[in-house]
């Protein structure tokens, strides 16, 4: 029985193989640092972000984050026929009870706003002492084939949250967060040096090795 033709999609590039249904460019410069690495023979522009690409609204109602991160996988690979990988990830602070988690994005009521998110978790852990702000990153990496199978992946990085902001790099709260061990937050680590530890960097190359084995 052959396979099914692949959709008809407007901004679908000639070539793409793998999409991360996410349209933030610094996602997707990650996930080709680490695809490319483990998968030698998928080049870096054959793994696209959904960003132009028109693919169906996913609303992410989910409680968990590999809940989220499989509605987006496949919807993506429900309307494009590639390989679709989608993640879910956010901080988990332990004084929070695990918040802002599911809701790291929007945390201050605007989603993607990250210096008004980390102005509301400043001011939230304000009288927490440095013995208890203790927290971990948390990513959930989907991988849906257009055959349907599925398979989803967890990283974590723990560490502890600073008192005010170090370093331009990364996004989100990168630059509250000292992974343990470093000397650094997030935001000063190099690519490499994040992608190593980061909670990110673990659940995609825990999902390469099923991207591999699917591409052949």
């Amino acid at each position: 029985m052959s396979a099914p033709a692949a959709p008809s999609v407007a901004g679908l590039p000639t070539g793409a193989r793998v999409i991360l249904a996410s349209h933030n460019a610094k996602k997707l410069r990650e996930l080709q640092r680490i695809l490319v690495t483990a998968v030698p023979h998928l080049a870096a522009h054959q793994i696209i972000s959904s960003a132009g690409i028109e693919l169906p609204d996913v609303v992410e109602d989910q409680v968990t984050f590999e809940g989220n991160a499989l509605l987006k996988a496949r919807s993506a690979a429900a309307a494009t026929g590639l390989l679709a990988v989608a993640d879910d990830s956010g901080l988990a602070v332990d004084v929070l009870g695990g918040a802002p988690g599911i809701f790291s994005a929007r945390w201050s009521g605007r989603h993607g706003d990250d210096e008004a998110n980390n102005d509301l978790l400043l001011a939230q852990l304000s009288d927490v002492p440095d013995r208890h702000r203790g927290a971990r990153f948390v990513c959930a990496a989907a991988l849906v084939a257009p055959d349907g199978s599925e398979h989803v992946e967890r990283g974590e990085m723990r560490g502890v949250l600073l008192r005010e902001r170090h370093g331009e790099g990364g996004f989100g709260y990168d630059p509250l967060f000292r992974p343990a061990g470093q000397t650094r937050s997030a935001a000063e680590l190099s690519p490499d040096e994040k992608d190593a530890i980061s909670h990110r960097g673990t659940a995609f190359r825990a999902i390469a090795p099923h991207v591999a084995r699917l591409l052949g």
